[in-house]
């Protein structure tokens, strides 16, 4: 039987998801929209990888294309390890300039950057960061799963 035929504007629907699950987290007292990235359930936030990682995938982007925002928080999560996350507060908000400005260049980046930078804007403490890792991480390992370079 045929399937019917994927959407074009898919890759936003699930970054629009993603958007609307984060700006809604609730604290662990159940409070929405004021919860952090810590608070964005780990089972949730992999499935919503598993389909946006394609998505980005079938949309052209290409890793060499968000190289310099993936290895800067892979210096920002060397740089945290033995120290307090205020060491690394300015530069994980300086993050969003290199994604927007990857974006800005591709616009195969640009669904990512909307789905990073909300991420980032509910980063405030290490846990939140060590959130934001792994949301990126997963994103990119389905993302390559799917083919993507």
């Amino acid at each position: 039987m045929n399937q019917p035929p994927k959407r074009i504007d898919q890759q936003h629907d699930i970054a629009k998801e993603i958007v609307d699950t984060i700006k809604k987290l609730k604290t662990p007292e159940g409070k929405e929209g004021e919860g952090s990235l810590k608070d964005y359930p780990i089972r949730i936030l992999v499935q919503h990888a598993q389909t946006f990682g394609p998505e980005l995938k079938r949309q052209r982007l290409e890793t060499n294309q968000v190289r310099k925002f993936l290895d800067a928080i892979n210096q920002l999560k060397a740089k945290l390890v033995g120290n307090d996350f205020s060491v690394i507060e300015t530069e994980v908000v300086l993050l969003k300039p290199k994604l927007a400005y990857a974006a800005a260049r591709q616009d195969a980046v640009k669904a990512l950057n909307r789905v990073m930078s909300e991420a980032i804007d509910k980063v405030h403490s290490k846990a939140d960061f060590d959130r934001l890792v792994q949301l990126m991480e997963s994103i990119i390992a389905y993302h390559k799963a799917e083919g993507g370079k």
